[in-house]
């Protein structure tokens, strides 16, 4: 078995991913492939020092810095055939490549995952891994707050058979984000299945400051307005909610400020309606904030994240959508 972690300025979490590879139960031979972008924080050094004291511990390099390229880089670098992706950001526990196999080779699907489980330290971290575990923050998937087992649209992350993967043709390279989805896409749409089982639990780390997670989250939504476009059959209504809700919000707010001149001038103020919309979505906000118990600096601050969260993700996918972005890896990092 082959894992595979395309890595790129992950010097703060990549031993802490690469030490949960090497302390599973799994009981087969394996290989860990590190894709290694070109880093400036430390990162190369770092890989390069566990290579070094562990064979089975690979470093390949991955000059476009890209997750597809990377990806694509360590799969035809490794040698099994059966492949799991890990990201850099992630933990996973020591039953994973176990149970992850056994429902590969129970199922008989192409690719099996589980969830995202989402987990913070500071109180920023935690407000957004609440975010992400809640239906409200995104959209709700098993992949981020669990169901049944069984057929999913894609997982997190993924257990895949090595043949299925060359069969499709890979990731795609020129998707930089949603590169899982429009893979599961393809394997699906060429008689293949992708199979969700909430055994399979993945610790991951959110990004730690607002600024990282409106990055993350406006590149997301580029992607996925991108895809979208691309295949409108194989897109559901809710991804359209959130940018909907932006639409909604904005014009809103503008109708909303004209309904103040009209009630300045002593006009009718109808277009006070206009305030229905943010006036709701600051209610839901409110309403999702004191649904659970936090500790007051986490609450604090989820009322920021999930704002964050929505317009960002929104506001991208209009953009992707409509192709508003000429050169659209040039706004998504990687």
């Amino acid at each position: 078995m082959s894992y595979v972690m395309p890595v790129l300025n992950e010097a703060s979490h990549v031993r802490d991913a690469v030490a949960s590879l090497l302390t599973q139960d799994y009981a087969g031979p394996f290989e860990v492939t590190l894709a290694l972008g070109p880093s400036i924080d430390g990162t190369t050094e770092l890989v390069e020092e566990m290579a070094a004291v562990d064979s089975r511990i690979r470093v390949v390099a991955n000059e476009v810095g890209s997750t597809p390229a990377g990806l694509n880089t360590a799969i035809r670098a490794s040698q099994y055939p059966i492949i799991i992706r890990v990201d850099a950001h992630s933990v996973l526990p020591a039953d994973y490549a176990r149970i992850a196999v056994e429902t590969l080779e129970r199922t008989g699907a192409d690719n099996v995952g589980g969830i995202m489980d989402a987990q913070g330290v500071s109180p920023f971290e935690k407000a957004v891994a609440r975010a992400y575990g809640t239906r409200i923050g995104l959209g709700g998937t098993p992949l981020h707050v669990g169901g049944p087992e069984g057929e999913a649209e894609t997982v997190y992350l993924g257990c895949f058979r090595t043949e299925s993967l060359f069969r499709v043709g890979l990731f795609d390279e020129n998707i930089k984000r949603g590169q899982d989805w429009e893979l599961n896409r393809r394997l699906r749409e060429t008689g293949g299945s992708v199979w969700f089982t909430p055994r399979l639990k993945v610790l991951y780390r959110p990004r730690p400051s607002v600024s990282r997670l409106a990055r993350q989250m406006l590149s997301t939504g580029l992607w996925r307005g991108e895809l979208a476009r691309r295949f409108p059959e194989a897109n559901g209504i809710r991804y359209f909610i959130p940018p909907a809700m932006v639409l909604a919000v904005f014009l809103g707010t503008v109708a909303g400020l004209g309904g103040l001149v009209q009630l300045a001038l002593a006009h009718t103020p109808w277009l006070l309606l206009g305030w229905v919309p943010p006036l709701g979505y600051l209610a839901i906000v409110l309403a999702a904030t004191a649904s659970r118990r936090d500790e007051f600096r986490t609450a604090l601050r989820f009322l920021v994240v999930l704002p964050c969260i929505h317009f960002c993700w929104g506001i991208g996918f209009v953009l992707g959508y409509l192709t508003f972005t000429r050169n659209i890896s040039a706004h998504t990092g990687r």
